[in-house]
């Protein structure tokens, strides 16, 4: 049975950023490239929309994870900080969403204040992602715990490509079934 975590934000988070970044990208496209201008354009409009929707998911439930997740005064401040940082991107993102429903409804194309604001937007998007970064990978917040680690001296074996990368550890070659002791 799929059970659901707890804190669904990071279920939308991705789409955000994702839809956010790639409507960016779509737009200095639009802008740069005359050719193809009409169709990069439909796409980064899109995108850029799609994006404010699922901003909307992302926000509510950032709120809800914000309310709920057990955390210390230190996580707290940290929070806090990807707090406001998250509210002044979905302010830019939702404003630049409204200025690009009234470009397109008046038959214009990407202009360069436009296409500016969209990379300042995209660059507050990045210091709010890495700030929500840091609470996980930082803090520990919104996981769960593992295990206590236990020392065990007994061998056992590994099976796959080493360690994810490619690359196999300690030496041995990738998906060997090697052994070695914790």
């Amino acid at each position: 049975m799929i059970q659901l975590p707890p804190n669904l934000h990071p279920l939308f988070v991705h789409f955000s950023v994702a839809l956010l970044l790639v409507a960016t990208l779509f737009h200095l496209l639009a802008w740069v490239d005359g050719t193809r201008r009409s169709q990069w354009l439909t796409v980064a409009r899109w995108d850029l929309w799609l994006g404010a929707a699922a901003t909307v998911g992302t926000a509510l439930t950032g709120l809800y994870a914000f309310n709920t997740v057990v955390h210390d005064a230190p996580s707290h401040a940290a929070m806090t900080d990807h707090r406001n940082w998250a509210v002044a991107t979905l302010v830019l993102f939702f404003l630049l969403t409204a200025w690009s429903l009234m470009r397109a409804r008046a038959g214009r194309t990407a202009s360069a204040p436009f296409v500016g604001a969209l990379v300042v937007a995209s660059l507050v998007l990045g210091s709010t992602a890495w700030r929500g970064g840091e609470l996980v990978y930082r803090y520990g917040l919104g996981v769960r715990s593992l295990p206590a680690a236990e020392p065990d001296d007994r061998p056992h074996a590994h099976s796959g490509p080493g360690n994810g990368a490619g690359v196999p550890p300690h030496g041995g070659a990738a998906g060997d079934g090697h052994t070695h002791q914790h």
